[in-house]
């Protein structure tokens, strides 16, 4: 990993900090959305990624996003419950797995969506109790992949387009690898 910075510490805790904010609301509204209509929270499901997307886009560094998803669960913990920590950990494992797969020497754009999917298609089976998925009518299960994937990659179409316009301001230049950007 080399040197830890503080550069680097603290761009993870601003961009914590900052989807902490974001998700403050989104975990109120998937809350109302569960309790209602289950089908239609998981539309929202991708918000709870994008930290760790933009944080390894802008930073790319080993573990950007899951210290950011632990930053971020410690700023929603006060709100809601220590679980909050658990879950944004869960959500930034999906963004990081494939860097972490390559051991951190590819940070190409596709690696970003293979998380994305990954995490559309691990979500629903892993929560599939909670939604009670398996009683649910075949086409009707289907679409709630369908769904959870869109919102991973929609979410993470979003945090990519964040970081690269955060990169091209300069945000973060001292806490980013010299290597040269990827596509």
């Amino acid at each position: 990993m080399g040197k830890v910075s503080t550069a680097y510490l603290m761009t993870c805790a601003a961009i914590g900090v900052a989807g902490g904010v974001m998700l403050a609301f989104a975990w109120w509204l998937s809350t109302a959305l569960f309790a209602t209509v289950p089908f239609a929270s998981v539309a929202i499901a991708g918000l709870w990624m994008m930290p760790a997307v933009i944080a390894l886009r802008l930073i790319r560094r080993p573990f950007a996003g899951l210290l950011v998803g632990l930053v971020l669960g410690l700023v929603l913990t006060p709100f809601y419950t220590a679980g909050a920590i658990a879950t944004t950990l869960f959500w930034a494992f999906f963004p990081e797995l494939p860097f972490l797969v390559t051991i951190y020497r590819r940070w190409s754009r596709w690696l970003h969506y293979a998380g994305a999917v990954v995490a559309g298609v691990a979500y629903p089976i892993l929560a599939a109790q909670s939604f009670d998925l398996w009683a649910m009518a075949f086409p009707v299960l289907v679409a709630f992949f369908v769904l959870c994937a869109l919102s991973c990659l929609v979410a993470t179409w979003g945090g990519i387009v964040i970081a690269d316009r955060l990169a091209a301001a300069g945000v973060a230049r001292l806490a980013r690898r010299s290597a040269p950007r990827a596509a």
